[in-house]
């Protein structure tokens, strides 16, 4: 095998550990997909090279988890989905849980359909609950440390989570998943540095005001605000001129005061 880095020969090793190809097959699929490891796998199972998912053996899978098969034969309910997660070793209360959510294009929080489930696992050719169960360690470890997937599975999270019929994200269930994104101990990204408890203060900041409804918009800024406040928390970026949400302005004002000794507000008005 030619040389690779660390992280390349890393990648080799979960492609073959999923797929059981070989390793030219596995340096070749993922040279192609420029070493991204799930567009590699993906195109993998849809080449001539990959064995294939069986359509049959998932529906199988569907079916002996349905609440309901004769009621409602296209849906898995809250118990089977419970059921599911807990036969692929993934808790409730980590974010891989909401990675699975989004592979299988969950339509609520606790529900999954024939078609979403079917698609999703086919992708990967996972037709079996060991296959299944293999893809859900690799995301745990691929969470953390990817940007794009954690920033798709978070943006996704927001329309998961919402109740029927709203727009936004009611404030405590926001709340509820940022402490699963922005907490390691939960397969996120820890939100606090050496200085700055950052998730903390963003929770202390947001009660302050008196709990709001989340939008869309700044659901997926904090994400943002986040990495750039990992990159440089003395938040030399920022600008008061920036695009960022109103709210996220007001909570670096609330910061700066919090630094300055300001007390809860610091200098800042709140509404």
């Amino acid at each position: 095998m030619p040389p690779y880095s660390s992280l390349q020969k890393q990648q080799i090793a979960q492609f073959i550990s999923f797929t059981q190809a070989k390793d030219t097959a596995a340096a070749k699929f993922l040279k192609a997909a420029r070493w991204d490891l799930e567009e590699a796998i993906n195109t993998y199972f849809q080449s001539p090279s990959g064995a294939g998912a069986s359509t049959s053996a998932i529906n199988k899978i569907f079916d002996s988890y349905s609440d309901s098969p004769e009621e409602s034969p296209e849906t898995i309910g809250i118990d089977g989905v419970m059921r599911f997660l807990g036969d692929i070793s993934v808790q409730l209360d980590e974010v891989t849980c909401l990675a699975i959510a989004e592979l299988v294009k969950s339509p609520t929080m606790g529900e999954f359909t024939r078609e979403g489930f079917l698609n999703g696992w086919r992708a990967l050719g996972a037709d079996t609950l060991a296959k299944m169960t293999a893809h859900a360690a690799e995301l745990r470890a691929r969470l953390p440390i990817e940007p794009d997937l954690f920033r798709r599975v978070y943006r996704y999270t927001f329309p998961l989570c919402r109740m029927q019929g709203q727009r936004n994200l009611q404030f405590d269930i926001a709340a509820e998943q940022w402490r699963l994104f922005f907490t390691a101990e939960h397969g996120g990204v820890a939100w606090r540095s050496a200085t700055t408890p950052w998730l903390d203060w963003w929770l202390e900041f947001l009660e302050g005001r008196g709990p709001r409804p989340v939008n869309k918009d700044l659901w997926e800024q904090v994400e943002v605000f986040m990495r750039k406040t990992g990159e440089d928390e003395a938040m030399g970026w920022w600008s008061a001129d920036g695009a960022w949400p109103g709210v996220i302005d007001e909570f670096v004002e609330f910061v700066q005061g919090k630094r300055r000794g300001g007390g809860a507000g610091g200098e800042m008005e709140v509404e």
